[in-house]
């Protein structure tokens, strides 16, 4: 097995596209790889590049969003400017096959929605499960779902996961004017995290890749944490570095040492300005209500 086809299948994209969370991040990825580095590999890891991409397409029904929807076009876009004609007309073909079954997988699935609603207790604990960017997007869902996001207990754990100090995890660095050193039930911690957010750059917060300094590879990022599974408890957050796209695709071409660096800001624009990365913050659904 050559280094560039071990380097590849240690990149996990297989794996990820079943992921929700992690597709549109993986079609990207994938897309960079055919129009970057694609001629460059051996004629092996070309097939694999090319199974994965229609494992890509055919997944598309399962995922229902504009973001995946986003992210399978500009693969498929790649694959038409990169592969040869046949595997082209494949790949195009599989794409239009996907976008007819997802838009009849959700006309059914509008038809039988039903509108029976979780216990507040119970949203907020499976909410518990969830990473910063996932809880957003839930709050966007319904009114039930956005106030057991907004919940505050929640966002206290948040806080203190990546924000507080491992010696005393429950004194905030960024509360809102005038909350320091009151009780933490008295903080609103959501806007305490939205602070603390804005100083630590949202990039870094946002992004789907990173190297982590224990597994000493490229790993998928789960609530900000390395998501392989073999490294354990991680005290600190500095553990993992961030990565973009393009960086990925180096690490594939060349096996660069540079992975363990930390990014520059300039680094990482290109990776976290995309269409596939939702806006944070949104007003909570009931600032909506009529008076």
């Amino acid at each position: 097995m050559s280094d560039q086809v071990e380097r590849y299948q240690i990149l996990g994209h297989k794996e990820a596209l079943t992921r929700t969370h992690h597709y549109p991040v993986a079609c990207k990825e994938l897309s960079l790889i055919l129009r970057e580095a694609y001629n460059k590999l051996p004629k092996n890891l070309q097939s694999l590049i090319f199974q994965d991409t229609l494992s890509a397409l055919k997944l598309l029904p399962q995922m229902w969003t504009n973001n995946a929807v986003s992210a399978a076009h500009l693969l498929v876009q790649s694959a038409e400017a990169t592969l040869p004609k046949q595997k082209k007309n494949i790949a195009t073909k599989e794409f239009k096959l996907a976008m007819v079954a997802s838009k009849r997988r959700g006309k059914a699935h509008r038809m039988q929605e039903c509108h029976i609603e979780l216990p507040q207790d119970v949203l907020v604990d499976i909410f518990s499960l969830l990473d910063t960017r996932s809880l957003v997007s839930a709050s966007l869902v319904s009114r039930s779902w956005n106030a057991a996001a907004c919940n505050n207990h929640l966002w206290q754990s948040l806080y203190a996961t990546i924000f507080a100090s491992d010696n005393n995890s429950s004194k905030a660095k960024n509360l809102p004017d005038g909350r320091r050193g009151e009780d933490n039930n008295s903080v609103d911690w959501r806007e305490a995290f939205k602070r603390a957010h804005i100083d630590n750059s949202s990039k870094r917060l946002t992004t789907s890749r990173g190297y982590c300094l224990y597994c000493d590879m490229i790993v998928w990022l789960d609530g900000l944490k390395c998501g392989s599974g073999k490294c354990g408890p991680q005290p600190k957050m500095q553990s993992v570095v961030p990565k973009s796209s393009e960086q990925v695709v180096e690490y594939l071409l060349d096996g660069s040492s540079s992975m363990i660096s930390s990014d520059s800001d300039s680094d990482l624009d290109d990776c976290f300005d995309e269409w596939y990365i939702p806006k944070l913050w949104a007003h909570p659904l009931n600032q909506y209500r009529p008076g």
